[in-house]
């Protein structure tokens, strides 16, 4: 039995709306969970030409011995291309997915009101539009919720359960039921801009295409950054090419405009311009890279082999980098240790420093290089440094080298705040933060849609545990400093984690 059955002893009839590619991927997971669906669309034939180009699908997973030819033959059985919406008056369960447009999805379920029962479910795909105000026109608005899947959705396991403003709980209770039922990983959010993902995954672009902006270093260099040493699976100017500039643009720009231009959601004037020229990632065959055939990856800037120092000396704690102590002794290089500071020393003075919303040259000791924060450092890859303009050059190759000596590649980016890494983590763990205090999701949801939804190394908030709330408060404010428009200013959420982390110590 699945949540949406009646007492029979069949799976309910799920209807989907909108067979484009979305519309296929779901009506794939309700039958593969023993559904009889329905598929609709307004344009003639579509529907019957997705249902074919399901049946190739299923084929295909039969090929691959990932499904036998009898729940393959089962499964089609069970799916009814319909040319009349009047068809789908006996579903349980309505999942819409046609084009990203308000007014066109109010006028969808109001039709569907007078063919569905009072007890159907209807549900939006949408992941952009206010599910509050697709209801706002319905006669029981209170059976409408988002149920939000990601591309694609027989594969991806997240699924966002959305409660409108007059959604119903029990409507809610009963969609996350189903979702569940079906395989998937739910989690209930409220009807916000960006939902819970594209809400939070927001920084992780952004500050990438800033830090470009900024020209702390080309694309290639960004990326590897935040794969070897954040530990993200794929970096922001890979990824938004795989996904598509334009459509990776459209989302920061309707949540940026929901949220009244608030600065920390500001869209990327780099990523408009690409957009504008048509260059849209894999898609066009022009990106933020060249995907024409035959055209090969830019290999990130790495530094050239250097000698590292022959001793370091540790002042005080280096606090979310405090692993790498015992990393460097592990290689041989003395460590001696010094009661006040946060920092290692080189033999010449020059102060090593993890990255912290300030520049090395901010340093009043002049001759600084920072480190780039790491998701784990002894696992990480590539580590990036940054120099002050008064570091020698020979300070700056000994930090490569210590660093060179520990098993890292070596990215050396320009003297830009917070670096990379170290910024964008802080902004993922502040918008985590306020999403909680503002009611979109609960903490342990958060996690779960960052880890599921986009393959996060750690959700957000764990991550903030992990560096502790009064790092990531203290970066945001060297950051808020260097650039005070208020893209950077800790949420109030982030300051009272901090104040209760200080009073717990």
């Amino acid at each position: 039995m699945t949540a949406i059955d009646r007492g029979t002893d069949r799976a309910g009839l799920v209807a989907v709306v909108g067979t484009g590619t979305m519309g296929q991927g779901i009506a794939q997971v309700a039958l593969a969970a023993g559904h009889p669906v329905r598929l609709y669309d307004a344009v003639p034939g579509r529907a019957s030409r997705a249902a074919d180009a399901i049946a190739d699908r299923l084929g295909r997973l039969v090929a691959k011995e990932r499904l036998t030819a009898a729940d393959r033959d089962a499964a089609l059985g069970r799916l009814t291309p319909v040319a009349d919406l009047a068809d789908l008056a006996g579903a349980e369960l309505v999942v819409e997915a046609i084009l990203e447009e308000l007014d066109a999805k109010q006028q969808l379920f109001t039709a569907l009101e007078s063919v569905v029962s009072d007890g159907c479910l209807l549900a939006t795909n949408t992941s952009s539009l206010s599910v509050t105000a697709v209801a706002g026109v319905l006669r029981r608005p209170g059976r409408l919720l988002g149920l939000h899947f990601f591309n694609p959705a027989p594969l991806m396991p997240l699924v966002e359960v959305v409660r409108g403003a007059a959604t119903d709980e029990t409507a809610a209770d009963r969609a996350h039921a189903t979702v569940a039922a079906w395989g998937k990983t739910p989690v209930r959010c409220a009807d916000t801009p960006g939902f819970i993902v594209n809400r939070i995954a927001r920084p992780f672009y952004a500050e990438a295409f800033r830090a470009y902006e900024e020209r702390a270093a080309d694309p290639a260099t960004l990326d590897a950054v935040l794969r070897e040493s954040g530990g993200f699976r794929m970096g922001p100017f890979e990824l938004t090419d795989l996904i598509g500039q334009d459509v990776n643009e459209a989302v920061t720009q309707s949540v940026w405009e929901a949220l009244f231009h608030d600065p920390k959601f500001t869209p990327s004037l780099a990523q408009r311009q690409l957009v504008a020229s048509g260059r849209h990632g894999r898609k066009t065959g022009h990106g933020w890279y060249d995907h024409t055939e035959g055209a090969g990856r830019p290999a990130p800037h790495t530094a050239e082999p250097c000698e590292p120092p022959g001793k370091v000396a540790l002042h005080g704690d280096l606090g979310p980098a405090q692993g790498l102590v015992g990393l460097i002794e592990e290689t041989g290089i003395p460590v001696t240790r010094e009661p006040v500071g946060a920092h290692l020393a080189l033999p010449d003075g020059t102060r090593l420093s993890l990255a912290d919303g300030t520049t090395a040259t901010d340093d009043p000791f002049a001759a600084s290089v920072r480190f780039d924060l790491a998701l784990d450092y002894r696992t990480a890859t590539r580590v990036a440094l940054a120099a002050s303009a008064a570091a020698p050059e020979g300070s700056l190759r000994s930090a490569v080298g210590l660093f060179q000596a520990l098993g890292k590649e070596v990215s050396v980016v320009q003297d830009v705040p917070g670096m990379v890494v170290a910024r964008t983590v802080a902004m993922l763990v502040d918008f985590a933060e306020d999403a909680v205090a503002r009611g979109v999701a609960s903490p342990e949801d958060i996690d779960t849609a960052m880890l599921t939804g986009v393959n996060y190394p750690r959700g957000p908030l764990a991550w903030g545990r992990a560096l502790g709330a009064r790092w990531v408060r203290d970066t945001l404010r060297n950051l808020h400093h260097a650039c005070p428009t208020g893209r950077y200013a800790p949420s109030q959420a982030l300051i009272r984690r901090a104040a209760a982390d200080g009073r717990l110590l």
